[in-house]
């Protein structure tokens, strides 16, 4: 029988690099873990404002948003508690963008440690995805504190929101497989994911709301995007009842089908590109 031809790296050596999870589930869990919660506390070693610092970007933010669309352009009118909409939106799509452009260049820039040290490489990217809901968290309870002195009392509907962050998750885990796998071929992904990023900031409900848009016809198009389905549904469950359903809202639960599909594709073609690439990216670097 003849032999299976070997894989070849640069230098004439086979690829028998490190998968992308190993072979030992809780090693891979504890690696993940420690790794984001020695990012996190390295993150504010030093300073004297610590987390405040994390805190002081989205509530800048936020406060020019509030002043010119609520001042200058009434975006905001007649929208229920914009202020707090408006807050928690911002919240959640900058766990969505510290989560995915943080993770672009997470494998090149530990190039070091993926050079001298065999471990699954899903590590990496993941902890840079574990320590950005870290600071989620911490954020979204400045948004549950502010809600609360704004007049909002809790409702059972409150408990749809660790479920919107579930799914994020996984749009995110999947995103930061893809991207961080694909940057240690092509340094161009990071300034273009970039540029993507700031392009969904504005095409995603943010700064509005889905249903106060003029042109109806281009509600269901921007329901495609997942990021809009959980800050519509986000709205409804944690700020007010009577807004609508991101279900309504996209012309039925049915179509909802199409932007989970979407993220599940997402983070299937995410962890077979990552799993590909794993024992060979110590080689690319």
């Amino acid at each position: 029988m003849s032999a299976q031809p070997v894989e070849l790296g640069a230098f004439g050596r086979p690829i028998r690099g490190p998968s992308a999870l190993g072979g030992d589930f809780r090693r891979f869990l504890h690696l993940t873990w420690t790794l984001a919660v020695t990012d996190f506390k390295l993150r504010f070693f030093g300073s004297v404002l610590g987390y405040l610092w994390q805190l002081l970007r989205p509530l800048m933010l936020f406060g020019v948003l509030l002043l010119v669309f609520t001042q200058f352009v009434p975006l905001g009118k007649n929208i229920h508690q914009y202020p707090v909409v408006l807050l928690q939106d911002i919240v959640i799509f900058t766990f969505f963008a510290d989560a995915t452009i943080g993770s672009v260049g997470s494998l090149v820039d530990r190039e070091n440690l993926v050079r001298k040290i065999h471990f699954p490489r899903m590590v990496i990217p993941l902890s840079v995805v574990l320590t950005a809901y870290f600071n989620f968290l911490l954020n979204l309870v400045v948004v549950m504190i502010f809600a609360l002195a704004r007049g909002i009392t809790p409702r059972i509907t409150w408990l749809e929101l660790p479920l919107l962050l579930l799914f994020m998750g996984v749009l995110v885990t999947g995103v930061a497989m893809l991207l961080s796998s694909l940057y240690v071929r092509f340094r161009d992904v990071r300034p273009i994911w970039e540029v993507v990023a700031q392009a969904l900031f504005y095409g995603s409900p943010v700064i509005y709301v889905i249903d106060h848009l003029q042109h109806r016809s281009f509600r269901r198009p921007i329901m495609m995007n997942p990021i809009a389905d959980v800050l519509t549904q986000a709205r409804r469950a944690v700020v007010d009842p009577h807004a609508p359903s991101a279900a309504y809202v996209i012309g039925g639960a049915a179509w909802l089908a199409i932007p989970v599909g979407f993220v599940v594709l997402l983070f299937a073609v995410g962890f077979w590109l990552f799993n590909r690439e794993a024992p060979r990216i110590a080689e690319q670097l």
